[in-house]
């Protein structure tokens, strides 16, 4: 079983910065994402860790960053100069173990597992 557990929204002023935290229990996993969801909308990608490579959508790129702790087997999303259309619940993501590929997934539908969600909200 496979459990991805959240951590480190808030609330903060436009301009500010938060980190969110992604420890997946068991194993560390390869390819580990961040989604965010706003009322209403679609789940949309943000970020992506795979192997040592990241990739960012084009909203977030220069603003967030995507990292890994091995030694606390732990995702990190540190996002700076928030603005309040950042405002969503932020989600990590995860392949099945078995999984060894390198695609560039941005689809929600591609992964397997889902964390709980952590609320991030950036007021004006």
């Amino acid at each position: 079983q496979v459990q991805l557990v959240e951590s480190g929204g808030g609330l903060v002023q436009a301009g500010g910065s938060l980190r969110v935290a992604c420890a997946p229990s068991g194993r560390t996993f390869h390819t580990m994402a961040w989604f965010r969801q706003a009322p209403g909308k679609e789940r949309d990608f943000v970020a992506l860790l795979s192997y040592s490579s990241t990739y960012y959508a084009d909203s977030v790129k220069g603003r967030f960053t995507i990292s890994r702790d091995n030694a606390k087997n732990t995702v990190y999303l540190q996002m700076n100069s928030l603005k309040p259309e950042d405002t969503a619940v932020y989600y990590c993501a995860t392949k099945s173990p078995t999984y060894s590929g390198d695609t560039v997934a941005t689809r929600a539908t591609f992964y397997d597992y889902w964390g709980q969600g952590t609320q991030v909200t950036v007021s004006s």
